[in-house]
């Protein structure tokens, strides 16, 4: 029997070890949050959310040490909050074991992945992949496909994840640029941002300049880190901006909407913190960011946002295409 494990009973999470359960190869699924967290106590109480219920082959436990017994575990909590459960997980022994990174971001005000936090709290032989790419829980839920990619440093990993959640719902992808992939899908919600910003100021018209300008940006991003800038253009960034810049279940597009219109989102939108994390980076390494420079201003400077975006579209496209990646 194969049992696999789930950190983190948000909506992306428990989604995640739903489809695992019904879609996947996992006959029996331990799902694990800290016991006060809301979305635990509502699995709990009810056995579903707003978008699911659990299959009865899901088990919920608020015990870390029980959903460790398993081999394979899945993770999906705010990035902010990812090197204390590191740290947490370092306690117990873990080696062997194979972790899927499925959060999108950048810790704040380090910068750093997912993946590095990791390596760097966790001293275990462990096996790391990361997860990227477009689709949200109420497609999903609806049968509506869609595709992602998985990385790793190890080839065997990618193709443990891959046969454990391949699927006709999800079409995997083998990556080739752990660096880009982690970077691209965390810069994603970022420029989900800026689309929600556009649509909040009724300038959606600009959307599709946002998107010819914005993974050049990312790219050289990418490259300061030593990946393919070309990544950018893969499933992990450019390949998520339906899902992001125009999906009304998008919280970073939801929060830019919102924001722009003077009105509070109080769901949890990655972008945010990523977007400092972006702005630190980039000042220190001087790589022009001017999307994410923008950006930076509007939400934490208080800019004019109709100035602040409006001079950000006034630059020449000419002048992104010839800044090199």
């Amino acid at each position: 029997m194969t049992k696999i494990s789930l950190i983190g009973c948000g909506r992306w999470g428990t989604f995640l070890g739903w489809y695992a359960a019904n879609y996947g190869k996992a006959d029996e699924v331990y799902m694990y949050d800290i016991p006060t967290s809301p979305n635990f106590l509502e699995l709990k109480n009810t056995r579903k959310n707003a978008y699911l219920t659990l299959s009865d082959n899901m088990f919920l436990f608020d015990n870390l040490a029980k959903v460790l017994e398993n081999n394979f575990v899945i993770i999906s909590i705010g990035c902010q909050y990812f090197r204390g459960l590191c740290k947490e997980l370092s306690a117990y022994d873990l080696n062997g074991k194979t972790f899927l990174l499925a959060m999108k971001g950048l810790e704040e005000p380090s910068g750093k992945r997912m993946l590095d936090i990791m390596r760097e709290e966790i001293k275990q032989d462990i096996h790391i992949a990361t997860l990227g790419g477009p689709g949200h829980v109420q497609d999903y839920m609806r049968g509506v496909p869609s595709a992602a990619v998985v990385d790793s440093d190890e080839e065997a990993t990618k193709q443990t994840v891959i046969n454990m959640m391949q699927s006709n719902l999800i079409r995997l992808y083998y990556g080739s640029d752990l660096i880009g992939n982690q970077i691209g899908a965390a810069l994603k919600n970022v420029i989900g941002l800026a689309a929600g910003i556009l649509d909040g100021l009724d300038w959606y018209g600009l959307k599709g300049a946002l998107m010819a300008r914005a993974p050049v940006e990312v790219g050289r991003f990418i490259k300061f880190f030593g990946g393919n800038p070309m990544t950018a253009y893969g499933l992990s960034h450019l390949g998520d901006y339906e899902a992001t810049l125009f999906s009304k279940h998008s919280h970073n597009r939801m929060f830019g909407e919102k924001f722009a219109r003077g009105e509070s989102f109080e769901k949890l939108a990655e972008g945010v913190p990523t977007l400092k994390a972006v702005k630190i980076i980039a000042d220190q390494n001087n790589i022009d960011m001017p999307i994410c420079q923008a950006l930076y201003k509007a939400i934490y400077e208080k800019a004019d946002i109709k100035k602040t975006i409006g001079e950000l579209f006034e630059r020449p496209l000419k002048k992104e295409f010839q800044a090199a990646c």
